[in-house]
């Protein structure tokens, strides 16, 4: 039997919810939203039984919501889908999707500048190209901007003023290794111990040829992304890196693969060719960002499970198959906490 104390905030939370959806811009709550006593390094989910390739994302109440970008066989974005177009199921059960919109909601940005010595050349235009982009956002949308070479670190916390940012990279040097797997966790342990409200994002800006391990695997990096409900998107701009630096890289154990962040996450590559389309497609990776559709539906499932639950999110039939006639960005799998 609910509680009245449950049923109290499973209305509360409703009603928010509904709100939301009619006010464009307005916060809306999320899935594992309340995250403001949670320990980032307390332990995850350990089932022997789970597959590792499906991490989960964990919630607090029994609503779920999922991000989504849908793009069609050209790559395109499918822009004008409606509530009756999509089909979400949990563990392979149908689920009712109540809540539906396609939101602007406020951003929180964390940019992960690479800046070892193979991205030295760009870092003038990267500045540039920051500068113009990020006054694209809105105001409310907030940035913090971390760095990696040898070790990361937050350079500036998340921020409404955008040009603190832009700022910030004329100081910078290019020098040491590529330590990726550390600056991508360092940004979102900071966005899970933060919990913004809004939607959180990280763009890691890097050639993505990793030096150094760091101290946090692939499977760690996804954990903690997804329990600080994070899509990861990734810049990738061609660095200098000569064959024999390559090599070795090829040869270090325990990379992150990048890819599989990405894929877990929900977030997308954007290739950078050459340093004169790098401005035009950052700006192609704010936009895409920018507007994702939400969808929402209550489970019936459990924290006494155990287990995490897989999500699947396709269109109706009258689309075609997916995988072939279109895509789908977001998440796969949450993990209920009571």
């Amino acid at each position: 039997m609910m509680s009245k104390s449950h049923l109290g905030l499973r209305l509360l939370i409703a009603t928010a919810l509904a709100v939301c959806l009619v006010l464009p811009g307005f916060p809306h709550s999320r899935a594992g939203a309340d995250r403001s006593n949670r320990n980032p390094n307390q332990k995850r989910n350990q089932n022997p039984d789970t597959d590792q390739t499906q991490e989960p994302i964990r919630v607090d109440v029994n609503l779920v919501l999922l991000d989504a970008t849908v793009k069609n066989q050209a790559g395109q974005i499918m822009a004008d889908l409606k509530k009756e177009n999509f089909q979400v199921r949990e563990d392979g059960v149908t689920q009712k999707i109540e809540f539906f919109g396609r939101d602007e909601l406020p951003l929180n940005v964390a940019l992960v500048l690479d800046l070892s010595d193979s991205i030295g050349p760009f870092l003038g235009p990267l500045r540039e190209a920051a500068q113009t982009t990020l006054a694209a956002l809105k105001p409310e949308d907030q940035v913090a901007l971390f760095t990696f070479s040898t070790e990361a670190e937050l350079s500036v916390p998340l921020t409404k003023d955008k040009n603190k940012i832009s700022a910030q990279f004329e100081g910078f040097k290019a020098r040491g290794a590529t330590n990726i797997n550390d600056g991508i966790f360092a940004a979102a342990q900071y966005l899970l111990a933060t919990a913004p409200k809004g939607r959180r994002v990280i763009i890691l800006i890097s050639d993505d040829v990793g030096t150094s391990a760091g101290g946090q695997g692939t499977r760690d990096i996804v954990t903690e992304a997804t329990a600080a409900d994070v899509t990861l998107y990734n810049l990738k701009i061609p660095g200098y890196n000569p064959p024999g630096t390559l090599f070795a890289a090829s040869q270090i154990p325990g990379l992150v693969n990048i890819r599989k962040v990405m894929d877990e996450t929900g977030g997308e590559l954007f290739d950078v060719q050459n340093v004169a389309s790098l401005d035009t497609v950052f700006r192609a990776l704010i936009d895409r960002i920018k507007t994702r559709y939400t969808l929402g539906y209550y489970t019936s499932a459990n924290g006494a499970e155990g287990k995490p639950h897989k999500l699947d999110v396709r269109l109706a039939s009258s689309f075609g198959t997916k995988g072939k006639n279109y895509a789908i960005l977001t998440k796969n799998s949450y993990y209920f906490v009571p």
